[in-house]
């Protein structure tokens, strides 16, 4: 069955290691929009945390679709508009956040244009500033926050090592409650529990009229193994962890030798 629509991960997929988009990732991407494949993004960013790879790739055509916040948001990449949006509530954030008071884990609350900074554990700021600068930060009072509030999503972002050993402790009503992963070595997402990457495509295949099977999904790390799992031909990076290898049929090069052309090249082109 030919492939339809590819979706690509971010960081450690399509980004390399000094975070651009290579020439020859470009090129494949390019080669199968000329075939009419589609091409999706994929990522945990807001849309405009990743509007200059976008605009790179040539992804901000008429009918480009991209999928952020993991899943839980679709939108026209060239207008921003929203196709589908599933946010958290307040009493969920306010949920979320005692959960990381008793982890002593510093935590903040995004939105589409904001990133929200609640009373921090002392001495623990957010290390969230060094992956997110395309958002600005505001400071939020738990107490007097609007009850209008949605948010799509939470982040504890915090040293790997601490961070590893507090998700340990979360009790399992939480993991019920909501999707809650890794998606990078010291960032811990909440998300609700009806988004995750793999869900998103099921989103865009009813959109589409694009069958699974006829997707092709590339990504290196937890938050993409949804996702891997859901697409007809799941691919792992060279790069990526354990459990996404195990999940793929396919695994290609790594992200610093321009993997995503090559299961472009491999498997869609060809």
């Amino acid at each position: 069955m030919s492939i339809k629509l590819v979706a690509i991960d971010l960081d450690g997929t399509l980004l390399n290691s000094d975070h651009q988009v290579s020439e020859e990732n470009k090129r494949a991407i390019q080669k199968a929009k000329d075939q009419g494949v589609k091409i999706v993004l994929v990522t945990g960013r807001p849309l405009k945390g990743m509007l200059s790879i976008l605009e790179e790739c040539n992804l901000t055509e008429e009918g480009d679709l991209g999928l952020t916040y993991n899943g839980g948001l679709v939108q026209w990449t060239r207008t921003g508009e929203t196709l589908r949006e599933i946010t958290l509530s307040k009493e969920d954030v306010q949920d979320v956040y005692r959960l990381s008071q008793d982890l002593d884990l510093p935590c903040n609350f995004i939105d589409l244009d904001t990133v929200y900074e609640p009373s921090y554990p002392k001495g623990k700021p957010s290390q969230y500033h060094k992956h997110m600068k395309a958002l600005p930060y505001k400071p939020l009072d738990m107490v007097t926050f609007p009850e209008s509030f949605a948010i799509n999503k939470i982040v504890m972002c915090w040293h790997q090592e601490e961070l590893d050993q507090k998700i340990k402790d979360i009790p399992k009503v939480y993991h019920d409650r909501y999707t809650i992963m890794k998606s990078r070595d010291n960032l811990l997402e909440v998300l609700p529990k009806t988004v995750d990457k793999g869900k998103g495509l099921i989103l865009l295949s009813e959109l589409l009229d694009i069958s699974l099977d006829e997707m092709m999904a590339i990504g290196d790390q937890e938050n993409d193994l949804a996702m891997v799992q859901t697409a007809g031909t799941g691919v792992a990076m060279a790069n990526a962890t354990d459990i996404v290898k195990d999940a793929a049929q396919i695994v290609t090069k790594s992200n610093d030798e321009h993997g995503v052309a090559y299961a472009i090249e491999q498997y869609v082109l060809n």
